[in-house]
């Protein structure tokens, strides 16, 4: 496939020069253009870029009715020269096409993927925040699209490219609750696949959580509520001894992008690192003695988020001071480093396009 192939609409009245870049908010402005192919007949036909615009869809359409649908989130950053860096988009690929197998949707092949990305990242680059701290949020998803009520795999999908420019996911550090009545996911389920139901379970615990006071939950495993799994929509870590601990992946617990960068860099940086299960006793233990160093989500839309308060039992726990935290300040500095351009890229994470 070549760009040549991709059938390009421009749009007549950019929302550029209406857009505060001063003052985002994550996920609520666009950029000008999406990236739309169809598949039908059992192939991937039509691709486009079109101005970003409404859908039309029929009542009866699939996804609305059984919820096919996958979706991936990653980020484009300007480099000091001018180069546009994409970070690890190929990674997001992958995971793209586990989720779709997961939920018996078609799979994207690469070259499509990463043309129709190339192609409208390149067409709205200026849409990318110079201002620190600010990025391109690319949303890539698919849904099914047959106009059919029985239950069974759509025949046909609708895979988008849209871009966003975006400040940071959370202002801050959070507080937050550990949940032991909801579940976010159980073993065996769709967990690990990057799936709007997922999403859909964790909004009546995270608004109730709110409500309390703490901006996320702390989600525990399905059957016991015994040990920890994810922190909102993010992977989770904790700092005890000065060793990071993470919960293994599971078909319960998704493969994030960033949890991967962050355990590659760990391990490259000489830090120590325990993958396994991790129990709300052992952490409520290690707060009691006051010795957890450290807790923090990490993912594409915050990076790394620090937790400030941990709720459980009915006590608040308040952990170290933000900038005393060593491990994850130093993590979370050589990534952003390397995405944007100042650090050698190293593991060859960087898409880049030049300017």
């Amino acid at each position: 496939m070549s760009s040549n192939t991709i059938r390009i609409e421009k749009t007549t009245q950019s929302k550029i020069g209406s857009t505060d870049f001063s003052n985002l908010e994550f996920g609520a402005v666009y950029s000008d253009h999406m990236f739309v192919v169809d598949f039908k007949n059992k192939t991937w036909e039509n691709p486009k870029i079109t101005p970003f615009q409404n859908l039309t869809m029929s009542p009866a359409c699939s996804v609305l009715h059984y919820g096919q649908t996958v979706f991936e989130g990653m980020k484009a950053f300007r480099a000091d020269n001018g180069d546009i860096l994409i970070f690890r988009p190929e990674a997001h690929w992958k995971r793209l096409n586990q989720s779709c197998k997961r939920l018996c949707m078609p799979e994207v092949p690469l070259e499509l993927f990463m043309e129709g990305l190339t192609e409208l990242v390149k067409l709205d680059n200026q849409w990318i925040p110079s201002l620190e701290g600010c990025s391109m949020y690319i949303r890539p998803f698919m849904y099914a699209s047959d106009e059919f009520i029985g239950v069974k795999p759509s025949s046909t999908y609708k895979f988008i490219i849209f871009t966003s420019p975006v400040s940071g996911y959370y202002k801050g550090s959070v507080k937050v609750i550990v949940e032991t009545e909801f579940v976010r996911a159980a073993e065996g389920g769709i967990g690990y696949a990057k799936t709007g139901g997922n999403y859909a379970a964790s909004l009546l615990p995270a608004k109730q959580a709110l409500e309390k006071g703490y901006h996320q939950l702390l989600w525990t495993d399905s059957k016991e509520h015994s040990y920890f799994e994810e922190s909102g929509t993010m992977n989770l870590m904790f700092v005890v001894n000065d060793t990071i601990l993470t919960p293994p992946l599971s078909s319960s617990i998704l493969a994030g992008v960033t949890r991967d960068s962050i355990l590659t860099l760990a391990n490259d940086l000489g830090y120590k690192i325990e993958e396994r299960r991790i129990s709300v006793a052992e952490i409520v233990e290690a707060l009691e003695n006051k010795k957890l160093q450290d807790a923090f989500g990490t993912g594409t839309a915050a990076t790394i988020t620090h937790i400030s308060q941990i709720h459980c039992n009915g006590k608040d726990y308040e952990l170290p001071a933000i900038n005393t935290r060593k491990i994850s300040n130093a993590l979370n500095d050589a990534l952003m480093n390397i995405k944007l351009g100042k650090a050698e890229d190293k593991f060859g994470w960087n898409f880049r396009i030049k300017k």
